[in-house]
C-alpha cells in the first residue's frame, strides 16, 4: 500500500481529529462564541496573530483561557465573517502534533441597509499549529496566523 491508505488507523482518526478541531475553531469565530472558540486550547493555550495592517508576520501573542474567550467579540465590528479552511496536513506524534492548516477568512463591513455596499476584507493565511492530547480529545497549545496577503471586495450586503 502507498499513499493515504498506509497510514495506520490510529493516524487517520487523529487526523479526523485534527480536522475537526480547525472546523470548530472556525465556526466557533464565525459564530462570535468565545466560551466555545477558548474550549478549543489547552488552558495556557496561545493564539499568535499578525499585527494587522502594520505587518503580516505572527508577532502578538493571545493566552490563557480569559482572554481567548474575548477573542470572537472582537470580530463584532464585521457585519460577518467566514472561514473556510483546507490543504490540512498533520505530524502526529504519540499525545503531541503538529500542523499546518490553509484558510480564507473574510470579514465583510458594511451599513444595515441592505441595498449599500459594504467591503469583504478577505484574509488568505495559513494556521502553523501545535496541539495536544487531552481527556476532551486534541487541541491547540499554539496557533500562529501567517498572513500571506490580503485583498479588499465590494460587496452587497445581504441579510444578518
Amino acid at each position: 500500500m502507498t499513499g493515504a491508505d498506509s497510514f495506520p488507523c490510529s493516524h487517520r482518526i487523529d487526523e479526523e481529529a485534527l480536522r475537526w478541531l480547525s472546523a470548530e475553531y472556525a465556526a466557533a469565530v464565525d459564530r462570535r462564541d468565545g466560551q466555545r472558540f477558548a474550549a478549543l486550547f489547552v488552558p495556557e493555550g496561545a493564539l499568535v496573530v499578525p499585527d494587522y495592517p502594520h505587518g503580516l508576520a505572527p508577532v502578538v501573542v493571545r493566552s490563557g483561557r480569559r482572554v481567548l474567550e474575548r477573542i470572537p467579540d472582537g470580530l463584532r465590528n464585521y457585519r460577518r465573517t467566514f472561514h473556510q479552511t483546507s490543504d490540512h496536513r498533520y505530524t502526529v506524534d504519540g499525545d503531541r502534533a503538529s500542523g499546518d492548516v490553509r484558510c480564507v477568512a473574510h470579514h465583510v463591513s458594511g451599513h444595515a441597509d441592505k441595498s449599500a455596499v459594504g467591503t469583504d476584507t478577505v484574509w488568505y493565511l495559513h494556521y502553523q499549529d501545535e496541539y495536544a492530547r487531552t481527556e476532551a480529545g486534541w487541541r491547540f497549545l499554539r496557533r500562529e496566523i501567517h498572513l500571506q496577503f490580503v485583498e479588499e471586495l465590494p460587496v452587497v450586503v445581504v441579510g444578518d
